[in-house]
């Protein structure tokens, strides 16, 4: 596991007495509770994604779901340009801010999809039309819902939202 991932399995939730999980994994697709705020290097990363204009700012709690991951955090760019300057500027903060580095970076050329490996979460910035193609949100239905902090609460939806490319025709 990556150093910055510290925390045992039982302190993620994902086991409680005689290996079955805690209360907290069996809330399953419900909101996180206020108790449990996000991590700091989580925080940085959507501040610094809503710098950049990033849209569409989503948090997936995975740990009841998923064992490679605590968090998706997903976030929209309106064009290739804005893509690579969201995963930019994510890195240098929370390399600036945190001392850490992502483990893994994929997609950065073509920025269509770029993935921000940070071990404990994943930074999924999408161009548009990926995003809704791709439908993370869909995919993980079963992953609660992070509420975000109220400052960035007005990244809201990616333009376009409303339903994947899939079903369109």
């Amino acid at each position: 596991m990556p150093e910055t991932s510290k925390r045992t399995e039982t302190e993620r939730g994902r086991g409680g007495a005689e290996g079955q999980p805690d209360e907290a994994a069996r809330a399953g697709a419900g909101e996180a509770t206020a108790a449990e705020p996000l991590d700091e290097r989580v925080l940085t990363a959507l501040h610094a994604a809503a710098d950049k204009k990033a849209v569409g700012l989503v948090v997936l709690d995975l740990r009841a779901v998923a064992s490679f991951t605590d968090f998706f955090v997903i976030a929209s760019g309106t064009n290739v340009r804005q893509v690579q300057a969201v995963a930019d500027e994510v890195v240098e903060r929370v390399r600036k801010e945190h001392r850490a580095k992502p483990a893994r970076v994929e997609g950065y050329n073509t920025a269509e999809w770029v993935l921000l490996d940070y071990g404990d979460f994943i930074l999924h910035v999408f161009e548009e039309k990926a995003r809704r193609f791709y439908d993370l949100e869909r995919l993980w239905r079963d992953a609660a819902r992070v509420p975000l902090p109220a400052e960035l609460e007005s990244a809201g939806p990616p333009p376009g939202a409303g339903g994947s490319l899939r079903s369109e025709g």
